[in-house]
């Protein structure tokens, strides 16, 4: 080797560790990448440069790229994943030198708007001793790349992968305080809602962590196979909530049944769930307490975002599994309330019979006796009987509306039909009054039951929506004849022309069961009179529901 060769190797190793130098300094992640490619594009003069960073399938996640206008870039569209001659450096695991990529039987050529290029270099880097990545250049100022420059390119990429681990590192353990500084916040704020709004927290405080595109929770159903989003925040979360999706359809199936985090770089149309536009980055984690999974975690990034980390993944298992069990403390410390307030309400019932009624009860024995000494106020007295009739029905209806709160499954009668006056009564100006006569639990077989709630609520309905009423009074009576439900508002009455299709309903649903059906109809209000016998129905009920 002459003076002028040593001369020249001297000034390529200086040149070597200049760059080097300006890549290990940094250690964000994304900073240190694109200090490599620049490194490289510098030390063997390339016009282009790149470093791909392989996911686990094989294909990149990850393109970092310099010297490429970002007009340009950005018309191109997606970054490449890995095929034609990106591909045989990936799976060639050593160094690919061309002079002319076109002329490579490997090539698949450009996109459109992508600029021509000729001359071209591609090294793997490797992070302890596997492949992280692979560094390309393209476009050498002296037409083509030599020896010399692979070989430095070469250094030049088992310093990047030093560099790339210590940045790994670092990013893992800024990860890990996010994450950490983040559970803990949510973790206090899960302790501080009821259970059904635990769900809200986690979506709404793990969004802007992960710069999600959409975060939707999914939890079971009562059909085993089945997932419904009950949470969902960004893009379309709207849409998506409420509905339902086979577990074997979707990755978030696929992380309930696995009980383990599934991730993929992009996600077709509907592979999150049905129905959802196509996404990027996907992560989907199921929430863990004990052996039960409560649920599933799916974050989502905007199609082209950067792919999710290890780290990431990591500590978004922990974070859901941290989440699960604040889940259940909360669920726990929701039913110790429940267990209380059905004890204070069990008290209140015991305290109503035992006291208020009795009380009522002489009152009106005490009226009656008076009736009896002085017939001239009888009428008078009656009348203030009968308010006292009425205000005892009205507390025993309390008392089994105090008994039966809270309690599971599908209840009697009577806890039916009281769960859905109240449901059904939210619009209304006041709570609908309903009392019962008979013994309705005992008489109204379970059919009739469901029968008689869906008529319940189209009536409750219909008042809420035509009536304008302050008043509503609910009775339920059943004898010996079937069962009679009574529903009377004060409200503006049925206009004369209006559309009386619900009202119909109503009468096909009496006539199907043997029954009866009338309404009664004035300025100061309506009255709605529906009964049936307790036989079997002619036909199948039609369930439809329709404006009054």
């Amino acid at each position: 080797m002459d003076a002028a060769d040593t001369s020249f190797s001297q000034r390529r190793l200086g040149d070597l560790l200049r760059v080097s130098s300006s890549v290990v300094e940094h250690l964000d992640l994304e900073e240190v990448l694109g200090r490599i490619v620049e490194a490289g594009m510098s030390l063997v003069g390339a016009r282009y440069g790149a470093l791909g960073v392989l996911g686990d399938d094989g294909m990149l996640t990850r393109f970092v790229h310099r010297g490429m206008p970002v007009d340009t870039a950005r018309r191109i569209g997606d970054f490449p994943r890995g095929h034609g001659i990106l591909g045989a450096v990936i799976a060639a695991s050593e160094p690919v030198r061309l002079g002319d990529l076109a002329a490579d039987p490997r090539s698949v050529g450009f996109p459109a708007h992508h600029p021509p290029m000729h001359s071209f270099l591609g090294v793997p880097v490797r992070v302890r001793d596997a492949v992280y990545g692979d560094l390309y250049l393209a476009e050498a100022d002296a037409g083509r790349f030599t020896d010399a420059d692979e070989n430095l390119v070469v250094s030049l990429a088992a310093i990047a992968g030093i560099a790339i681990e210590n940045a790994r590192l670092y990013e893992r353990a800024t990860i890990r305080e996010e994450w950490s500084a983040a559970i803990a916040d949510v973790m206090g704020a899960l302790l501080d809602v009821r259970g059904d709004d635990a769900l809200e927290v986690i979506v709404d405080r793990i969004a802007p962590l992960v710069d999600a595109d959409l975060v939707t929770l999914a939890v079971p159903t009562t059909d085993a196979d089945t997932l419904g989003i009950v949470a969902a925040r960004g893009a379309a979360a709207e849409a998506l909530l409420g509905r339902e999706h086979d577990v074997n359809a979707t990755a978030a199936g696929r992380a309930m049944t696995s009980r383990r985090a599934v991730s993929a770089p992009t996600q077709p149309a509907d592979a999150v769930f049905p129905g959802q536009a196509a996404q990027g980055p996907t992560v989907a984690v199921p929430l863990l307490a004990g052996d039960e999974v409560l649920g599933v975690l799916t974050v989502s990034r905007a199609p082209g975002a950067a792919a999710f980390t290890d780290a990431d993944l990591e500590m978004a298992f922990v974070f859901a599994g941290q989440a699960g069990v604040a889940i259940e403390v909360v669920r726990g410390r929701d039913d110790r309330r429940r267990l209380e307030q059905a004890d204070d309400r069990a008290r209140i019932a015991r305290d109503l019979h035992d006291h208020v009624i009795q009380r009522l009860f002489g009152a009106g024995l005490s009226l009656q006796a008076l009736a009896h000494r002085h017939p001239e106020a009888a009428d008078d007295l009656s009348t203030q009987i009968d308010t006292l009739d009425a205000a005892i029905r009205e507390i025993r209806t309390v008392i089994f509306a105090l008994g039966s709160a809270g309690g599971a499954g599908r209840g009697g009668a009577r806890d039916r039909l009281l769960s859905v006056a109240t449901e059904a009564g939210r619009p209304l100006e006041t709570s609908p009054r309903v009392s019962f006569r008979g013994p309705v639990d005992s008489l109204v077989p379970s059919a009739l039951v469901d029968e008689l709630t869906g008529v319940l609520r189209e009536g409750l309905t219909n008042v809420a929506k035509h009536a304008d009423a302050r008043t509503v009074d609910v009775t339920v009576s059943a004898d010996d004849a079937g069962v009679h439900l009574e529903i009377r508002d004060d409200g503006r009455g049925i206009p004369p022309h209006s559309r009386r299709s619900g009202l119909a309903n109503l009468a096909e649903r009496a006539r199907q069961r043997g029954g009866a059906f009338d309404v009664a109809s004035s300025a100061a209000g309506t009255t709605l009179r529906w009964s049936a016998p307790f036989g079997e129905p002619q036909t199948a009920p039609e369930r439809e529901e329709s404006p009054r």
